[in-house]
């Protein structure tokens, strides 16, 4: 193998597949990423074994090869060179890496070892936009689960009803749910979501589409120069539109900013007690209060003016609620529950397509 490639493109295309790379596990050479030639283009892949993501970048080939080098050595190295020609060069299992100032030899292992995910004869094909995927993913991914003892909830739900898609994510105390739009496939994914926490950071702001194809077993996710597949999570997914009430007894319309002060402000005092926090709606008075108690700290009682429908009080875990208000966009959401050991739902007040469940803490 002997090429030339500019350092801007392989440092970009090894900053995508790297963290993919697993020097944790029982296979060396999971650690290492694989370089191969493929005509005037260059791959460089990675993968865990639920997760492969590869990234084809121009070269100028003059001899085709391959060879596995450690990811992270040679993302580090990579990223210190300067920006111009690097030339790979491969003798035996030895990768030397040149520049006009720089001379490295890169031990590797053969890549006849490295794992491949299999190949997709068949599957459904399908598109999103790019920008509308990647917003959803935001506002979705952070909630699933990261329990392995609970692998279902540690997916995300890809899932069409009535042709509309959403994607949903729980961990059993939140759930999330994004309307994607529709589409004319009947969909039913179940996602590992570190897969699309992966797909998240290779995702640009200013890509068009995503196109997607799917089997029984794996999901395939193209976007522009990068593909990642992963494993299907085995499993049911629970019915969690039966955890989403339809009516509610108290609700109030409040400026997203305005939620978002009151309630990091009593977080600061809800440490102690597992960030709890008491949210109190009183329509009388048009205002929204929340009160957080440390025995150690002190106590603390803010207040902000909503447009109210019903009075009550609800007692949530203010990181949960922080969390939903930092993904949402409006200027305005709304903010509702019934009873106190009932679910909470936010929802923007300018967008039904995001909704936000927050399960109660017992005050």
């Amino acid at each position: 193998m002997k090429l030339q490639v500019t350092q801007e493109n392989l440092n970009r295309a090894l900053n995508s597949v790297a963290k993919v790379a697993n020097s944790r596990g029982t296979l060396p050479i999971l650690a290492n990423v694989l370089i191969k030639t493929s005509k005037n283009r260059l791959s460089l892949s990675a993968t865990n074994l639920d997760i492969a993501i590869t990234h084809y970048i121009g070269a100028k080939v003059s001899e085709e090869g391959s060879i596995t080098v450690p990811a992270r050595l040679m993302q580090d190295f990579v990223s210190s060179l300067p920006q111009e020609i690097i030339e790979l060069e491969l003798d035996g299992n030895k990768l030397h890496v040149s520049t006009e100032q720089y001379k490295s030899v890169v031990n590797g292992i053969v890549a006849d070892d490295f794992p491949v995910m299999p190949a997709m004869t068949d599957g459904v094909i399908w598109k999103l936009d790019g920008s509308l995927f990647k917003k959803g993913l935001q506002q979705v991914v952070f909630a699933a689960s990261n329990d392995e003892t609970r692998p279902v909830l540690t997916g995300v739900l890809l899932k069409t009803s009535d042709n509309m898609l959403a994607m949903a994510a729980t961990d059993s105390y939140r759930l999330a749910e994004k309307k994607l739009g529709k589409v004319s496939q009947d969909i039913q994914l179940l996602i590992p979501a570190t897969a699309l926490q992966d797909l998240l950071r290779v995702l640009g702001d200013g890509e068009d589409e995503v196109k997607i194809k799917h089997d029984e077993q794996q999901v395939l996710f193209q976007v522009g120069d990068i593909e990642l597949v992963t494993r299907q999570v085995d499993g049911n997914y629970p019915d969690y539109q039966k955890l989403i009430p339809s009516t509610f007894a108290t609700s109030a319309s409040i400026k997203r900013a305005d939620l978002t002060n009151v309630t990091k402000v009593s977080s600061l005092f809800a440490r102690e007690s597992a960030g709890s926090v008491t949210i109190e709606i009183n329509e009388e008075k048009q205002q929204l209060s929340i009160r957080s108690v440390a025995s150690q700290l002190g106590e603390n009682t803010s207040t902000a003016d909503v447009k109210a429908k019903g009075s009550g009080s609800i007692t949530l875990n203010s990181r949960y609620l922080l969390d939903a208000l930092n993904v949402m966009n409006g200027e305005n959401v709304e903010f509702s529950f019934n009873g106190k050991l009932d679910p909470t739902m936010l929802v923007d007040s300018t967008s039904s397509d995001y909704r936000h469940i927050i399960m109660p803490l017992k005050s």
